[in-house]
């Protein structure tokens, strides 16, 4: 489990206050995804309302979309956790940005590589198969190696 803030977060200058799906609107993600965020600690534990609703600031909306952001950019939750705590780190060195950032580049790159390969097969099997009324197929005799 990841845990980065287990406290509520409170802002004094946020006016705003959210239920959980305008919060998520907001954002750019589901609720389910908020509460899961939250779970993980990733998003701060929320304020609640006297009926027990959860209730986000802007602060925790803009934790929100930080979070989305890193997810459209493939980041992995432990790299999200830590990128979080760098953001949240006012006094914190772009050193450890760089280093979570340039890892992540690395493992894309050989990612893309690992696809392209897959790709490749494909291309080669789709291109050996007739795709007529035979029942002889390639693409099943490779897969059934």
């Amino acid at each position: 489990m990841i845990k980065t803030k287990t406290q509520t977060q409170t802002d004094p200058d946020s006016s705003r206050i959210f239920n959980i799906g305008q919060a998520a609107s907001e954002a750019g993600v589901s609720a389910k995804m908020a509460r899961h965020y939250e779970s993980l600690g990733l998003l701060p534990v929320v304020a609640r309302s006297a009926a027990g609703y959860r209730q986000y600031s802007d602060s925790d909306v803009h934790t929100l979309r930080f979070i989305k952001r890193s997810r459209d950019l493939g980041f992995g939750m432990a790299e999200i956790a830590e990128l979080l705590k760098l953001w949240q780190n006012k006094r914190r060195s772009s050193e450890g940005v760089k280093r979570i950032a340039a890892a992540h580049i690395d493992n894309l790159t050989l990612r893309i590589g690992e696809l392209q390969a897959m790709q490749r097969t494909l291309k080669t099997l789709v291109d050996c198969c007739h795709g007529d009324k035979r029942p002889d197929c390639p693409i099943l005799d490779e897969l059934g190696l």
